[in-house]
This record gives C-alpha cells, structure tokens and sequence, in this order.
C-alpha cells in the first residue's frame, strides 16, 4: 500500500500500466480456441505445477486451470501445461522474458551471497509470528470470524491485530541486517517500487516461502471474503516488501493508488509520530483522477503490530513521519484472472466509487423519464 506509481504535490492519483515491479499478465485472448472460460469451474480441484520447471509462477497455473475450457480441463497435466504455457507466452513479449530472467539471476546472486539473520522468517510458523486472535479467526474460516477481529472505519477499509512483537522485532532487526550487507558489500538492490528509496524487497533475500505461505493461507481467505469483486479468491502472486520512513529516510509518500487488487499493510513499529495514512475513495482506471466525495474521506494512523486491508485501487497515500522511524510491512496481493477478466468488463460499478454514482444517476434519469412518459400518456388519455 506505501508507494506505486507517481508522486503529485496536487494529490491527484495517476496510474501506469507497469511499475517496475509488475508481474506480466496476458493482455488478450487470440483466438476461442485459446480463450479461458469467463467463469471458473469453483468444484474442480487444480493439480500443484511447483515441481516444474516453468517461466512463470507455478500458482498462476495453478489458479489458471479452473478457466480452462472444459475439453481441456480433462485432460492430462502435461496437456493442461502446454495449453496454459502457450497463452501466457504469447502475450508475454520477448523483452519481458528476458527481464523475468534477469532478475531471477539478480536474485539467485543475492541469495548465495547474503546470510540471513533470523532464518526462522524464511518458512512460516504461524503460532510465533501471527496473534492468537487472528490465527483463531483464520483457524475458523468464516466472514463472522473474520469480521469479529476486524474493525471497518470505513466501507472496505479493515484494520486489526495480526503480528506478534517478536516478528515485527524480528522482521525490522533482519532488514537492518540487509542494510548493513548493502553497504559493506557496496551491493545495489532494487528498493521496493518507483516511490520508495528505503527498505527491501523481502523475496529477492530468500523470503518468498513464507510470504507465499502468508499470502495463500491467511490474506486469501480473508480476501475471498471481503473482496471477492476484485479477484479475492484468485490471488496468486504478490510483491512484498518493508518500507522504512523517518527524518532521514522517506518522509511520506504522494497520492496513488498500488499495483495489486488486495493490498496488506502491517506497522512493524519503532517510536514515531505522524505518518497518517490517507483515503479518498476507491476508484478504476477511468476514475482515479475523480473528485473525492465527503463520505470517501478516511484518516488512519498506524499502531505497531496491526494490520490494515485494503483494495488496491483504493486511493490513498502517507503524510510526514514527523518524529523517529516508522517501517511496514506490505503486501500487494494480485490475480491474474482478475486482470485478464477486467479487460473484458466496462461496468467496475460493484467496486468503484465514481462508476456506482453513475450508475445510479442513469438510473434515476431512467426513473424520471419513464415517469415523465406515463404522466404525458395519462394526460393524453384525459383529454
């Protein structure tokens, strides 16, 4: 959620198609034969493609296969690879290929060479890192048990407790330790996105067991849930990483809107003031420059150990850290079924703020004209 696209002292959102740090996604289907099915196939059981060798990740074939069309879906393994491989090459330019594949050289180079500190983080143990609140919630798997954790401060925004004090101590003790192998190594990382210059992109250190772990079992149920209109239950891939604010770090962070459809933004904690978080309505491509509405207007202020969830394309951004260090933990949680889908849609109105208002007023101009004829048709009977 801190950072995306483009910084504006105006506070007007604007949103690119890529940030650098996107997952490529198909942009089109060529032709019926190779087309997924609008609607997934919710009884089918997907097979595991994490023993392959593949171009891309094995969760999006995973995720993909319940589209699969059904003379397909029947299929064997091998079949259903090669048909998926097919689509998604296609639509992937060679030159995406090739930075795909320079960046896993980058990190297969920085995962040789760096030592972790605290090697617990890199598989998940769910009773040391996560409130037991949060794991009984998570345990019972339901919206009622979800939402009894949860608060709402505003339509679709949730906040509560989530991480244990030794994680967050953890987490923000080993990102000094990557600070410190950067600056004795003279190493240059890629920092977390286009509007953060501080902190560390925790898979390109090792750390994509756990945070696929953190993202398949605990933000996906959740999010199947809460966010369903926005590709909830079809997450498969995320960017994850630590943001550190404070006097000599980021500051705050523009106006934008985040690279993902769910995004999970956890405070890791530190003593520090300011660094509000900001919202102002949720919004599609079409709208994100949009006025902001009275009833869209949120101000939120960050409380170590707890979570805020969100839809991606909620606008919002961070004031000044005005005292000490702030760091946080964020998730941008994606679907490429959802992407590819959203292509095909122009109606956005069960999620977005300016599409629902004209929706609406369509439809009492609707109202007012059929009225406005019956009452013209009466008159005419009267006469």
């Amino acid at each position: 959620m801190d950072g995306a696209f483009d910084r504006r002292r105006d506070q007007a959102p604007v949103i690119s198609s890529r940030n650098g740090n996107g997952v490529l996604v198909p942009t089109a289907m060529a032709s019926t034969q190779s087309r997924l099915s609008l609607s997934p196939n919710t009884e089918h059981k997907p097979d595991s493609y994490e023993d392959l060798p593949l171009e891309f990740d094995p969760l999006l074939f995973s995720c993909l296969e319940r589209y699969l069309p059904p003379s397909v879906l029947t299929s064997s393994r091998d079949s259903k690879v090669e048909f998926m491989r097919d689509i998604l090459l296609k639509y992937s330019p060679e030159g995406e290929r090739v930075r795909a594949q320079k960046h896993r050289e980058y990190r297969e180079k920085i995962i040789a060479h760096y030592q972790p500190l605290h090697k617990e983080l890199y598989s998940m143990h769910a009773t040391d890192f996560f409130d037991s609140s949060f794991l009984k919630a998570i345990h019972e798997n339901t919206e009622e048990s979800f939402r009894s954790i949860m608060s709402e401060p505003a339509p679709g925004i949730f906040t509560f407790k989530m991480l244990r004090p030794e994680f967050c101590d953890w987490l923000l003790k080993e990102v000094e330790n990557i600070d410190k192998w950067v600056i004795e190594t003279q190493c240059k990382i890629m920092r977390p996105n286009t509007m953060n210059r501080y902190g560390a992109v925790l898979g390109d250190f090792g750390m994509d067991t756990m945070l696929d772990k953190l993202m398949e079992d605990f933000v996906r149920p959740i999010s199947k849930v809460l966010f369903s209109e926005v590709g909830g239950s079809t997450l498969d891939s995320h960017h994850s990483f630590v943001v550190q604010y404070g006097i000599a770090k980021d500051v705050e962070l523009g106006f934008h809107v985040d690279d993902s459809e769910v995004t999970l933004n956890v405070c890791l904690g530190e003593a520090f003031s300011g660094g509000e978080l900001f919202f102002r309505g949720v919004r599609c491509e079409k709208h994100v420059n949009t006025e902001t509405q009275p009833e869209e207007i949120l101000d939120y202020s960050h409380v170590p150990q707890h979570a805020i969830l969100h839809r991606g394309r909620h606008r919002h951004g961070a004031r000044a850290t005005t005292t000490g260090n702030r760091s946080n933990l964020i998730l941008w949680c994606r679907s490429s079924v959802f992407r590819e889908l959203k292509k095909y849609q122009k109606d956005f109105s069960s999620w977005c703020g300016e599409c629902q208002r004209e929706k609406k007023e369509r439809q009492q101009l609707s109202i007012a004209a059929t009225k406005e004829e019956l009452l013209k048709k009466d008159g005419e009977s009267v006469s």
